[in-house]
Parts: C-alpha cells; sequence; structure tokens
C-alpha cells in the first residue's frame, strides 16, 4: 500500500488540499451540470408540449366545418 495510514492518505505528503480541493471541484460541477441538464430537458419538453398542443388545437380548428348562414 503506498499510504501508511489514512491521515497520511489524506495528506498525501503536502499535496492533499490540491488534490481534495481538484475532486471537490471536479463533482460541484459534474452535479450543477446534472441540475442545468435536468432543468433544460424539462424546459424543452414542456415547450415541445405546448407546441403539440397549439398545434392539435388548430388542426381541430381547420377541420370543424363552418356554419353556413342563409
Amino acid at each position: 500500500m503506498a499510504f501508511d495510514s489514512l491521515s497520511a492518505f489524506i495528506a498525501m505528503e503536502g499535496h492533499g488540499p490540491y488534490v481534495w480541493t481538484c475532486y471537490g471541484v471536479f463533482f460541484l460541477l459534474l452535479a450543477g451540470l446534472m441540475v442545468w441538464s435536468r432543468h433544460r430537458r424539462s424546459v424543452m419538453m414542456e415547450a415541445c408540449r405546448r407546441n403539440y398542443e397549439r398545434q392539435d388545437q388548430g388542426q381541430q380548428r381547420a377541420a370543424k366545418p363552418a356554419a353556413i348562414m342563409m
């Protein structure tokens, strides 16, 4: 094993703060990307749903025969 104890592993011969900060930033950015992607997906799905409903309503109005006035 490269390290004698858990505290030696965390300290990493003085390089620990830099290494663990990089890991922390990486996982923070990864979590942020996941949240942002889920948000953008839900916004896009809602926009598509509204667009399909609008198109469907337009087709239903066009399919109705106009009332003939005499």
